[in-house]
């Protein structure tokens, strides 16, 4: 027999937007399933411990051009200071050494716990994200690609994009691939 005490949502969700950027949201709601007393409030069953959101506008280069955070509920009335920390991460890129350059920024009693932790998954929603835009440009192209392509992003990162893989040969085919990156 099992009872639920604690539930923990992470969404994240891609946005395309007019300007040509993007708008990667991140969203962890901890819910109590029985209610509690906590130090500052009381929860009835079903209520928010935290429901956090943090919106990251975004380039095709991944870089940040604004982060924004709100905190609807929050387990101490102090959290919501945090908030504010957020917006340093404007001018960083997402991609290697992302995650601890924005820990050195909001890491730590700068910002919340929950969302720099929200930002892993954040980060790898934003590459999702600008692949989806990327297969949507070259769906709507109507001239198919004869040059060389540049490596994809993907390659090397995990098992089923190494360089030896069929899947990357599906993505990359060798016959396309550009010179440079042989």
């Amino acid at each position: 027999m099992r009872r639920l005490l604690h539930t923990r949502e992470v969404v994240c969700k891609g946005y395309a937007r007019a300007d040509g950027l993007s708008d990667i949201e991140g969203r962890v709601v901890d819910l109590t399933a029985e209610g509690t007393y906590m130090v500052f409030h009381e929860l009835a069953p079903g209520e928010a411990i935290h429901d956090l959101r943090l919106v990251l506008t975004i380039d095709t280069d991944l870089m940040i051009h604004r982060a924004e955070a709100f905190m609807g509920s929050t387990a101490t009335p102090q959290c919501g200071g945090a908030a504010a920390a957020y917006g340093k991460l404007a001018g960083l890129r997402i991609g290697p050494g992302f995650r601890q350059a924005a820990k050195a920024r909001v890491g730590g009693v700068i910002g919340c716990t929950h969302l720099t932790e929200l930002l892993g998954p954040m980060g790898t929603t934003a590459m999702q994200t600008l692949f989806s835009e990327r297969r949507e440009a070259k769906r709507r192209s109507e001239t198919p690609q004869e040059d060389p392509m540049p490596r994809p992003s993907v390659v090397g990162t995990c098992h089923a994009y190494r360089m030896d893989s069929p899947a990357t040969a599906v993505i990359w085919p060798l016959g396309k691939r550009a010179v440079a990156a042989s």
